[in-house]
């Protein structure tokens, strides 16, 4: 069972390891945790998965090899250790439910008549005390009530009383595979942190304070600095035009990268980089921030980040005047060329999808400009565009 619970998770694409199993293995055999199901799951997904995005499809796994019903047919048990189940009913019923339950013939009894009506019953039920269904008092079903019973198709608990829970998943907006949300980038952009301890002390260190206590035989106190994360970030937004499609997600960049990153400037340009940026997009034309005024702010050490589609005429990036908002003394590839000068770790988000690149010239243009680190802004790609900044 446990063999095909290592196969399954690997067919599934989560990368899991032999040492990682055999280390499984060991902490069941010194036994670290009681006969639950429930600590048996955490136990596994500790040892299996060292990544948050795999978590649902390893739980998707864990309910297909475990406790998965609908994959099983006829064969209800199986797979699921009856000791495992009979442990849970010790742990929550009361003693009036427990000898109800034994009125009944016992745990064993009723996973057997669970296998029967299943291989019985052909159509949807509701009430009554037998069949499998909704809001009665019968052991199987949901949305009804039995001291002890097993829950099909129902997504929460309502009395607290089920053995088991076929169908939670708390982790499906951490798959890769999703759809972009404000959760899944912080996800990513906390994979670039450098964490350091400076600044004044206001924290208490507990084991340099008990180490000092124990060594001077009195109350010694001592205090460390907070530990923050020392990167320092400065973003470029695109803003206007084509990217107007990708408003939303853009948002959600920034406000996990608001989150995530404490010491972090935002300036806004379109299309291109030239010798000027803004900061307030209501007042762009008005109060125009010098550019080179801000690559002399900045040291040399803090991660850039270009965020925008980059679609635009060619001409925009590699003639002076090509911008189509102003008359630009220097062609942006010049500016572009600049900040790669400066700063060592620059990188470029593409919220368009990346198998539409090649129908773009000026992509190609501006990926050439940024040495290949253009990344398209998916789950996968922030990954990517973290571990290269991180370098």
């Amino acid at each position: 069972m446990f063999m095909r619970f290592f196969t399954e998770l690997r067919q599934a694409k989560v990368p899991v390891t032999l040492k990682e199993y055999l280390m499984l293995m060991e902490g069941l055999d010194k036994m670290v945790i009681d006969r639950s199901v429930d600590d048996f799951y955490y136990l596994s997904r500790a040892a299996l998965v060292k990544d948050e995005k795999n978590i649902d499809k390893f739980d998707q796994v864990f309910a297909h090899v475990f406790k998965g019903l609908e994959r099983m047919g006829d064969d209800v048990t199986a797979d699921i250790p009856a000791e495992w189940l009979k442990k849970l009913s010790d742990q929550f019923l009361t003693d009036e439910e427990k000898a109800q339950i034994e009125a009944m013939g016992g745990f064993e009894a009723l996973m057997d008549a669970l296998a029967k009506r299943i291989a019985e019953q052909k159509e949807r039920h509701e009430k009554g005390d037998k069949a499998i269904g909704t809001g009665g008092t019968s052991p199987f079903g949901a949305n009804g009530y039995h001291p002890e019973g097993i829950r099909i198709g129902q997504d929460k608990g309502r009395h607290g009383k089920a053995i088991k829970v076929w169908d939670k998943r708390e982790y499906k907006n951490l798959d890769d595979q999703v759809e972009l949300g404000t959760r899944n980038i912080k996800v990513a952009l906390r994979r670039l942190r450098k964490w350091v301890r400076d600044g004044s002390p206001d924290e208490l260190d507990m084991n340099g304070t008990i180490k000092g206590t124990s060594e001077k035989g009195y109350l010694d106190i001592q205090m460390r600095p907070e530990r923050r994360n020392k990167i320092s970030v400065l973003i470029f937004f695109d803003i206007g035009g084509s990217m107007d499609s990708h408003i939303k997600v853009c948002e959600e960049l920034f406000s996990a990268a608001r989150s995530e990153f404490k010491n972090m400037e935002f300036y806004y340009f379109h299309n291109c980089l030239y010798e000027s940026v803004w900061k307030d997009n209501r007042r762009r034309h008005a109060e125009k921030l010098n550019t080179w005024d801000i690559l002399h702010k900045f040291p040399h050490d803090y991660k850039v980040i270009f965020v925008g589609d980059a679609t635009m005429s060619p001409y925009e990036i590699t003639y002076p005047g090509g911008s189509v908002e102003h008359w630009n003394e220097e062609a942006g590839a010049v500016w572009m060329d600049r900040v790669a000068n400066i700063y060592d770790h620059m990188i470029w988000l593409n919220p368009t999808a990346e198998r539409h690149w090649d129908y773009t010239p000026s992509v190609g243009v501006m990926k050439q400009l940024v040495n290949d680190r253009m990344y398209p802004l998916t789950l996968a790609g922030l990954e990517k565009a973290m571990k290269e900044l991180a370098r």
